[in-house]
């Protein structure tokens, strides 16, 4: 008894600690937000500010668009997301459903898609956004978005909708139901943990994004916000500390938010489908 005490004290401990390690640049980043330039500049920094102040948020936002920059990682985030969802759901039930040599070669392109660096598919992306004239354009930014995390997306909603048995589909038909009524009647509702994992995923992703964000827009006006605080860095990489966390932290709030909201209805979703199954 004292051993399995003992093994299981030595578990709880190891997850704190590994929890802490993960909430570590977090914490450090709501700390030095709120840090005057002082505190700062100190040698000895300290986990709590003596004198907290909100004045990086304020230059942060006088500094740089943040709210316009922000609107606009929404906005791309949002609509990719969305379309990821739509266009993976019915591709991931065929790919689920039909063991084709069709399918199993999607599989290999999902593998090897998420293979491939970024700099590798820069270039013919600039090529074909450029004949579509979507150059330095949101619209193009999603697109990119879309096709990027699509592999993922199937990925994972195909492992979802073969975890749904196949005997509730087949009851279905024999009551009439035609095969896009049993995709979404039957088979979509109990698809809803991964269909909102799939969209949390895509959302992050493309909030998270830079290095597109940073080839294919060009106006200041359209820039998305991990671009914009790239501007807080000055040309010999010398950093305004302060304003930079201010706007750092509050780029992190929406995936914290929109994860919250999420996890949620994953949950929900999850009991929902064992009531229904």
């Amino acid at each position: 008894m004292r051993t399995r005490r003992t093994a299981r004290a030595g578990q709880y401990a190891a997850l704190l600690a590994y929890l802490l390690f993960l909430a570590f640049p977090l914490l450090w980043l709501v700390s030095t937000a709120f840090k005057p330039p002082r505190e700062l500049g100190s040698p000895h920094p300290a986990w709590i500010p003596e004198d907290p102040t909100l004045a990086n948020f304020r230059q942060a936002f006088e500094e740089q668009p943040l709210l316009r920059a922000a609107g606009n990682s929404l906005l791309t985030a949002l609509a990719a997301a969305v379309i990821a969802v739509l266009i993976a759901t019915p591709a991931a039930y065929v790919m689920a459903r039909h063991r084709t040599v069709f399918a199993r070669a999607v599989t290999g392109w999902v593998v090897v898609g998420q293979a491939f660096p970024f700099v590798l598919l820069i270039i013919p992306l600039f090529l074909l956004l450029k004949n579509l004239r979507l150059i330095d354009s949101l619209p193009g930014l999603v697109m990119v978005y879309v096709v990027w995390a699509l592999p993922f997306a199937l990925w994972m909603l195909a492992g979802y909708v073969r975890a749904v048995p196949a005997e509730l589909e087949e009851a279905a038909a024999v009551d009439g139901a035609g095969r896009l009524r049993t995709l979404f009647s039957v088979t979509a509702p109990l698809l809803a943990p991964g269909i909102a994992a799939t969209a949390l995923f895509a959302f992050v992703t493309a909030w998270n994004e830079f290095f597109f964000a940073l080839v294919l827009l060009k106006t200041p006006e359209k820039q998305t916000l991990p671009v914009v605080l790239t501007h807080f860095v000055g040309a010999e990489g010398v950093a305004d500390l302060g304003p930079l966390a201010a706007a750092a932290f509050l780029a992190t709030l929406p995936s914290l938010v929109v994860f919250a909201v999420v996890q949620r209805r994953i949950t929900g979703g999850m009991l929902a489908g064992a009531v229904r199954g």
